[in-house]
C-alpha cells in the first residue's frame, strides 16, 4: 500500500538521480510589467516593462524540473548558433542543466517565445519557429549518434516531443532498440506528427485532445477514456499510458488492470503553462528510483497542483513536492 511515508521517502531519493532529457530545446522570454491606461494609438495596453527573464522552455523546461526536484539532467537536442540559442544555453546551464547532449549549428534557428506578464496575466506572446523538419541529415546523424553512444548510461531517459522536428521517427526507433536492450525507464510526451512511431515506453503521457487522436476515439465519458486507453496501450507497445485530464485530474491505464483515476489536486491555478513538463520530469524521477507507475502518478499529479499556482514556465522543488504530499 502506498503511504505518504512512502512518497516522500521516493521524492528524497530524486536526489542526484540522472535524467537524460531528448527534444525539442526553446528559449522562453518573460516581459513583466504593469498596465495603467489604453494607448491612444490602437486599443491596446500599454506595458510599462519592469524586468525581463530568460527561462529554458520546451524540453528545456523539463531539464529545469528535473534539478529543481533534486535530478541532475542532461538536455539533447538542437539549438542554433544565434542570440537566442546562446541565451538558451546559459539559461540551461544556469538551472544547473548539462548541455553535453545539445549539438548547435548555424544551418538553424533557435525557437523561441516571448510572453509580455501583467498584473498576472498574459497580454501577448510572440514566437519565433525554429522549425527544424528541414535540419541537414549530417546534423540529425550527429544527434542520433549521441543518443546511441550515451542514452543506455543513464536510468531514465526522457523524450520532449513538441513537434518542432527533433524527435524523428529515427530517433523514436533507435530509443526502443536502446530500451529494449538495456532496460532504462523511458518517458514519453508525444505529439500528433509521431503519434504512429512511438513503441516500447515505461510511461506515455499524452493529454485528453492527444489520447483522443491518438486513439481516434471521442471521449466524452469514462467509457471512451477506456477504450482509449486500452488503443494507446497495445497501439504504443507501452507498459503504461498516463492521461492529463485537466481539471479531471489524470488517469493510469496498465495491460490487463482497470483505469485508475487521480483528482486533481490543485487549490489555486494562476498558469498551466509548463504543467506537462513538470509531470514528466517528476514521472521519470519516480521510475527511476524504483518507484511504480501509481506512486509515480500520485507524485506527478501533486507536483502539477504546486506548479499550476505560479505564474509563467515554473518548477516546483522537492520540499515544496513534499509539503504538498503532506496536504493530503
Amino acid at each position: 500500500m502506498t503511504t505518504t511515508a512512502r512518497l516522500r521517502r521516493l521524492v528524497r531519493r530524486f536526489a542526484g538521480t540522472r535524467v537524460l532529457v531528448i527534444g525539442d530545446l526553446m528559449l522562453d522570454q518573460f516581459v513583466w510589467g504593469d498596465v495603467s491606461r489604453i494607448s491612444p494609438e490602437a486599443p491596446v495596453p500599454i506595458v510599462r516593462v519592469r524586468r525581463q527573464e530568460m527561462r529554458p522552455g520546451g524540453a528545456g523546461n523539463v531539464v529545469s524540473n528535473v534539478v529543481a526536484l533534486g535530478g541532475r539532467a542532461d538536455a539533447c537536442g538542437l539549438v542554433g548558433r544565434d542570440p537566442a540559442g546562446r541565451a538558451l544555453a546559459a539559461a540551461l546551464e544556469a538551472a544547473g542543466g548539462g548541455l553535453a547532449g545539445v549539438v548547435a549549428s548555424t544551418a538553424i534557428s533557435t525557437t523561441s517565445k516571448t510572453r509580455v506578464i501583467a498584473h498576472q496575466q498574459q497580454v501577448v506572446r510572440f514566437d519565433h519557429d525554429g522549425d527544424h523538419a528541414a535540419t541537414p541529415p549530417a546534423l540529425a546523424r550527429r544527434l542520433r549518434t549521441w543518443i546511441e553512444r550515451h542514452a543506455r548510461r543513464f536510468p531514465v531517459v526522457v523524450v520532449s516531443d513538441y513537434g518542432k522536428g527533433v524527435v524523428t521517427p529515427e530517433v523514436l526507433a533507435e530509443l526502443a532498440r536502446l530500451r529494449a536492450r538495456h532496460r532504462f525507464a523511458y518517458v514519453i510526451d508525444p505529439k500528433r506528427p509521431n503519434f504512429p512511431h512511438y513503441r516500447g515506453a515505461s510511461l506515455v503521457k499524452p493529454n485528453l485532445s492527444e489520447a483522443s487522436g491518438a486513439a481516434g476515439v471521442d471521449i466524452e465519458d469514462r467509457q471512451s477514456l477506456a477504450e482509449a486507453g486500452r488503443r494507446l496501450l497495445e497501439q504504443w507497445q507501452a507498459d503504461s499510458i498516463l492521461i492529463s485530464r485537466g481539471d479531471a485530474g489524470m488517469t493510469l491505464f496498465k495491460p490487463g488492470a482497470r483505469a485508475q483515476h487521480f483528482p486533481t489536486v490543485a487549490h489555486e491555478v494562476f498558469d498551466v503553462t509548463g504543467a506537462g513538463d513538470t509531470v514528466l520530469a517528476t514521472c521519470a524521477l519516480a521510475l527511476a528510483v524504483g518507484g511504480s507507475f501509481e506512486e509515480a502518478a500520485i507524485l506527478a499529479n501533486h507536483a502539477a497542483g504546486v506548479v499550476v499556482g505560479k505564474v509563467g514556465t515554473a518548477t516546483v522543488t522537492a520540499r515544496e513536492l513534499a509539503r504538498a504530499l503532506g496536504e493530503r
